[in-house]
């Protein structure tokens, strides 16, 4: 099979949902099951701490144990199921629980759908793992385009009812042919096995995972409050979908051209000029409170998080073993995406409440740490 369009499809089609699940999520729960923002941050960010308990020891013991498609498919149900139980929730709590259910399953389809893409560019089954990337990317864009056009023509009741049809169509192609060493079940063997603590005497990796792990969670107040943040400065409703999509268009041209325009790039340059880029994009966001300085600094989102997931992606494909790729990839998750993001949730949605534009400022607190760590590993890595 096309093992290129399989990894591609993928891709698009999680991060079509991810499109609506990421800027959107909060503003539902805020706007269509009437929660207060600080509610609604608090709701969101025990969803990211169970969502990084899933991808760092449910996700790598699982996929120690059954091939890549099974778990690929059993993330897939249980975020169907975990996203109809949303209808009838209508409390705090029940709402808390759902969302807690739900990030065990919907967020882990992400370091799955990386961990097949590695092991097939580790097998020469996939040659670029970039282009196939971008799909995903192209989905997220599209979702933000045709999901502000529907909320503008009815209400924001809509994001949950294409985010529920994106993830039927997920669950579709989870059940459709895939490549064969995806369906290959993982040989047990105990002198391949080893804690995650053995991790971190790999070369240099506690110090790769900290930068990135500092820069992911600088996202935290754009991905909670980004959507509540331009209508409070003033952006059209029917633009606030094409303003969020700037960054992922500028996402999109990074991964179609990193194989080939990063080539010569040392993983340590890589992660300098991502920490930078991250910096002046809060900064600019704090210091000019604008729809046009807000749209242009969406552009260095090809810094902030592409540049930095692309590094830590060559960083896994160079020096990590192939039995370890998930165990790092639950660790990255569930640190640089999940609970570092939760802390930097809270710490935003507290800044939001004195100046909005405090919450992105106080993104700076991780991104400026992260470049001086990330020149220090430039310096290392070249010797």
């Amino acid at each position: 099979m096309n093992t290129h369009r399989w990894m591609s499809t993928n891709f698009f089609s999680f991060f079509f949902t991810w499109g609506i699940f990421l800027p959107f999520w909060t503003g539902w729960l805020v706007y269509s099951k009437n929660l207060s923002i600080t509610d609604a941050s608090l709701i969101m960010s025990m969803g990211l701490v169970a969502r990084g308990l899933s991808t760092l020891f449910a996700f790598p013991y699982l996929s120690g144990r059954f091939s890549n498609k099974v778990v690929l498919k059993g993330a897939a149900v249980g975020t169907l199921v975990s996203v109809l139980c949303y209808i009838p929730s209508q409390t705090f709590t029940s709402l808390l629980l759902v969302t807690i259910f739900f990030h065990f399953f919907y967020p882990p389809l992400m370091p799955i759908l990386d961990t097949a893409a590695s092991r097939l560019v580790q097998n020469k089954q996939l040659e670029h793992y970039g282009k196939a990337r971008q799909w995903g990317s192209i989905a997220f864009v599209a979702a933000g385009i045709i999901l502000s056009l529907f909320i503008t023509a009815y209400s924001e009741d809509v994001i949950y009812y294409i985010f529920l049809l994106g993830i039927a169509v997920l669950v579709f192609l989870a059940f459709q042919k895939a490549p064969l060493i995806l369906s290959e079940k993982p040989v047990k063997n105990p002198a391949m096995t080893s804690g995650l603590m053995k991790m971190f005497h790999m070369k240099h990796f506690w110090l790769v995972l900290l930068i990135v792990v500092l820069l992911q969670a600088s996202h935290a107040s754009y991905y909670n409050y980004g959507y509540i943040y331009l209508q409070d400065i003033g952006a059209p409703a029917y633009l606030i979908g094409v303003i969020i999509n700037i960054a992922v268009m500028a996402e999109i041209i990074f991964f179609s051209t990193a194989d080939r325009g990063f080539k010569r790039f040392s993983i340590g340059s890589l992660l300098a000029l991502a920490a930078f880029g991250s910096s002046l994009r809060w900064i600019l966001v704090f210091a000019f409170p604008s729809v046009v300085v807000f749209s242009f600094a969406q552009i260095l989102h090809a810094c902030s998080f592409a540049m930095a997931h692309y590094a830590f992606m060559q960083y896994l494909i160079r020096y990590i073993p192939q039995h370890q790729i998930p165990k790092v990839q639950g660790l990255y998750s569930a640190l640089a995406l999940s609970w570092s993001t939760a802390v930097f949730t809270l710490f935003g949605g507290y800044l939001y409440e004195i100046k909005p534009g405090y919450a992105f400022l106080g993104m700076v607190v991780s991104t400026i740490p992260a470049l001086l760590l990330a020149l220090r590993y430039r310096i290392v890595e070249d010797k």
